[in-house]
């Protein structure tokens, strides 16, 4: 076996997240009959799973709104996948859900682990509460991006323009439960930044609002993108069950193949 983490053997395989025996299942140390079923919504099971406590009542407002927020958004890439996956494979509904989180990426929904981990490179959290100045932060950031070619993570929209709807209700909920600081106060400069330097409308998408409010958890940025994941999942499932009942995949193929033909097919124009 090789050297580093492949060749270190554990003397004792061990979880802290949960356990069972034939009578007890016990969850980051909650009884899962009695302490949670009944006790706790999706959420706040989420943040326990993730944190290993409960939510305060704040901290739950919070979290839910960021993971309702991405449960739905119409026919996404990531729900035609699903959809086109589940019309060629009806019998494996987790392979049409998988196909469909497979594009939670750079561009569609995982962006907010790109926000959230420019934020925390700009402001780290140990710098919190220092008198950072924010605006020569913001500065900073956006040129490093602009010097890459590169797009500024949570910024812009196809659809929503001049403000993506969701952004300033996110904003909302966390100023009104102690989850907005300094992060969502930077995110805004760097939209402003972001806008003067392009001369484009760029408005802090939802994601960008969440990868923000997640720092402004703590949340560490590798794990943001998964709040995207077990969120859209939900959605997923709900596009699957419409295109049993409702197919459009079939006329979306067949339209794609008809509309080639008609450009590109032999006596097209």
């Amino acid at each position: 076996m090789g050297s580093g983490l492949m060749g270190k053997r554990k003397e004792k395989i061990s979880s802290s997240i949960a356990w069972s025996t034939p009578d007890k299942i016990s969850v980051r140390g909650l009884d899962l009959p009695n302490e949670i079923l009944g006790h706790m919504n999706l959420g706040d099971l989420a943040f326990l799973q993730l944190t290993g406590r409960k939510a305060t009542p704040e901290e739950s407002r919070v979290f839910n709104a960021i993971v309702i927020t991405l449960v739905e958004h119409g026919i996404t890439p990531s729900a035609l996948a699903a959809r086109m996956t589940y019309m060629g494979a009806p019998e494996s509904l987790q392979a049409a859900v998988a196909a469909g989180l497979c594009g939670l990426g750079t561009v569609f929904v995982g962006s907010m682990e790109g926000a959230s981990k420019m934020l925390y490179e700009a402001l780290p959290q140990d710098k919190l509460g220092t008198g950072v100045d924010l605006d020569a932060l913001a500065v900073e950031t956006v040129e490093k991006f602009r010097a890459r070619k590169m797009i500024v993570p949570g910024l812009g929209h196809p659809v929503h323009k001049p403000v993506d709807p969701r952004t300033p209700r996110l904003f909302q909920i966390a100023a009104e439960n102690g989850k907005s600081g300094e992060y969502i106060e930077l995110i805004q400069k760097i939209q402003a930044v972001a806008e003067e330097k392009s001369g484009k409308m760029l408005p802090i998408n939802a994601t960008g609002a969440i990868g923000a409010i997640c720092c402004e958890f703590g949340f560490p940025w590798k794990i943001v993108r998964g709040f995207g994941v077990m969120a859209r999942s939900i959605g997923l499932v709900g596009h699957i069950l419409e295109e049993s009942e409702n197919p459009i995949s079939y006329e979306l193929w067949q339209r794609a193949e008809q509309e080639i033909l008609e450009t590109s097919g032999p006596g097209a124009a």
